[in-house]
């Protein structure tokens, strides 16, 4: 049977070295550090195949060009060309691997349309001679082409789905689509199309259909009021990108002009507490000077009474009779000399006071020369504190002045990304108005004869055997009397559903359902898209999470059985795992390990120059 293989993602953009993974024919493993790209890479890989978002990560700036490397069922090559946030892919049937320039050999659009020929989906489906195949849409019988998104979805797994609690069969988990997915595993493990129900509405229907119909006008002419352009989305998110352009170019300034600011203010500040220490400092010496000058003029004016004092006795003694000026005796008491004695006394008594005196000025004089040095300087640097804060006032004034130039100009573009975003939201709410419209405006109506829409029970039972044997390959336990519940549209293990289990065990039973119905289909020669991309496949151990059902433990045992048996895979398999795979894989598998850094080898999906 017809099957595809991938052969390489790659991204591409001027200047840049393109970003890579090439994959095995057969399996191929990419672990390692978590947050380096592996999940990305399963993200993109479903983008490339016609998923409607790709949420870009920073290390991904300035990549232009996505390409996602193909092997048609006949062996030729094919590259499939897709840019960021836009619906149109580019064909060329070459293998190419580097940015691209030339002309493509063909142009459509990422979104399958069943009036439209010109889509991913059905080029591909074609290819693998599934264009005409019909499946059952409504209870009622109606059906619709099948489209490449009712396949990717039983063949690549993201992370959030290994794990969620939607059903592997099932794509969204909501009523409106569940018939729909219900027909494709039915189509896929019997090989059987629905029939087409060619019968018009009744005119109960009609009367309904035409109400919808204007009820979902009315809806888009009112939406269609509050938009405020003419733009298209295309000219929408091109200004959107040139807007967070510039923005980006605006943010570096303004934060530049804030730190300049900071440091001014802080350099303010610095400079007033420095000239309050001045003035404080300054207060002290003044008042030190003061007193230290009075003081002084004491200690002259004791050094001057003492010299006239010494003066003075030297003049008394001259006198010869009369009662001795120095001690007051009589002179019938006084002795000889007694009068020069008594001068030589009161002039060493002097002298002895005066040297004393003199001493402490001595000392008080350095003293005073100092603080008078200290209060010149203090004056001095007081003055050219304050002209400091001058400046810093002048120059925190034109910096301020700048910012609120630069924030003014941030603040429109902000308020004109704004428009752009709620333009952008107006039109996507419009085009999804305009396609369920189209959808209802498609609708078939009751079949007077139901088809049938079981799957036999012979069929679901061989692969419920195929799916046990995966499960035992992987000695995955509490997992025995496997099963897939088409009523329930639920895979049951261990007598529970997977909904009823952990994490690690939901991601486990995803895996096998997925793995199962690949071999299932391949060995039949049953219609596959001919691969599987698995992330996080065999979760070994999870941090507790309050909401966590209790479950079986997952032992290292499921994860190297599980490698070994998917070396066997009879298509193509690709791996994302946090985990270092068994030695064995290591050997005979595609390996990518990304480390997270760049000095340990590869550090991720992206050139280590870009992270």
């Amino acid at each position: 049977m017809s099957e595809l293989q991938l052969t390489h993602l790659t991204y591409c953009g001027p200047n840049l070295p393109p970003a890579q993974i090439v994959f095995g024919p057969e399996l191929t493993v990419i672990y390692g550090t978590s947050d380096t790209g592996k999940s990305f890479i399963v993200k993109s890989i479903e983008y490339m195949l016609g998923g409607t978002d790709l949420a870009m990560v920073p290390e991904g700036d300035g990549y232009t060009q996505i390409l996602l490397g193909l092997l048609m069922p006949d062996g030729s090559p094919l590259t499939l060309l897709r840019a960021p946030d836009s619906n149109s892919i580019f064909l060329y049937r070459a293998d190419l691997r580097d940015l691209v320039m030339g002309t493509p050999d063909a142009s459509v659009t990422a979104v399958h349309n069943a009036r439209s020929r010109n889509s991913l989906s059905i080029h591909l489906l074609r290819a693998l001679g599934l264009d005409e195949v019909l499946i059952r849409k409504n209870e009622a019988g109606g059906t619709r082409p099948l489209a490449l998104s009712d396949l990717l979805h039983l063949s690549l797994v993201t992370e959030k789905r290994m794990i969620g609690d939607v059903p592997p069969v099932l794509r969204t988990g909501t009523a409106s689509t569940r018939t729909a997915e219900l027909s494709v595993m039915r189509f896929l493990i019997t090989g059987e199309g629905d029939p087409a129900v060619d019968t018009g509405l009744n005119a109960g229907q009609r009367r309904v259909h035409k109400g919808q119909v204007q009820l979902l006008d009315q809806l888009v002419l009112d939406l269609s009021a509050k938009l405020v352009t003419q733009e298209n989305e295309r000219q929408l998110r091109d200004r959107l990108i040139r807007i967070r352009t510039a923005l980006d170019q605006q943010s570096a300034p303004l934060r530049q002009v804030n730190e300049s600011h900071r440091e001014a203010v802080d350099s303010r500040m610095e400079t007033a507490r420095e000239l309050a220490a001045l003035d404080e400092r300054l207060t002290e010496v003044s008042d030190l000077l003061g007193r230290f000058k009075l003081l002084e003029a004491q200690y002259r004016s004791d050094l001057e009474r003492l010299a006239m004092v010494n003066e003075a006795g030297s003049i008394l003694g001259y006198f010869k009779v009369g009662t001795c000026p120095f001690c007051g005796a009589e002179r019938e008491h006084q002795q000889a000399n007694h009068r020069v004695e008594e001068t030589t006394q009161l002039h060493i008594a002097v002298q002895a006071e005066a040297a004393k005196t003199t001493a402490l000025l001595a000392d008080l004089l350095p003293t005073i020369a100092d603080l008078d040095g200290e209060q010149t300087a203090l004056i001095s640097r007081r003055v050219e504190a304050q002209s400091d804060i001058g400046v810093w006032d002048q120059i925190i004034a034109d910096l301020e002045g700048g910012i609120a130039a630069l924030r003014s100009n941030v603040e429109e573009l902000v308020e004109e990304r704004s428009v752009v975003e709620r333009e952008l939201e107006l039109q996507t709410r419009i085009a999804e108005l305009d396609d369920k419209k189209s959808r209802l405006v498609g609708e078939g109506a009751v079949a007077t004869t139901r088809p049938t829409q079981h799957i036999p029970t012979a069929t679901v039972g061989a692969f419920d055997s195929i799916l046990q044997q995966t499960l035992n390959a992987w000695q995955v336990p509490a997992a025995d009397h496997a099963e897939y519940d088409q009523y329930y549209a639920e895979i049951r293990a261990g007598g529970r559903k997977r909904i009823e289990r952990g994490k690690g065990m939901r991601s486990v039973l995803h895996s096998a359902f997925t793995t199962a119905l690949a071999r299932f289909c391949m060995d039949r020669d049953l219609h596959h898209l001919g691969f599987v991309v698995l992330d996080s496949p065999v979760v070994t151990f999870r941090d507790p999470e309050p909401d966590d059902i209790d479950d079986v433990e997952l032992t290292s045992t499921v994860v190297d059985r599980f490698y070994k048996d998917m070396l066997s895979f009879p298509g193509q398999a690709i791996i994302m795992e946090n985990g270092d795979p068994p030695t064995k894989v290591l050997s005979e598998a595609v390996t990518y390990h990304f480390t997270g850094t760049a000095s340990g080898g590869r550090a991720g999906f992206f050139p280590a120059s870009m992270r």
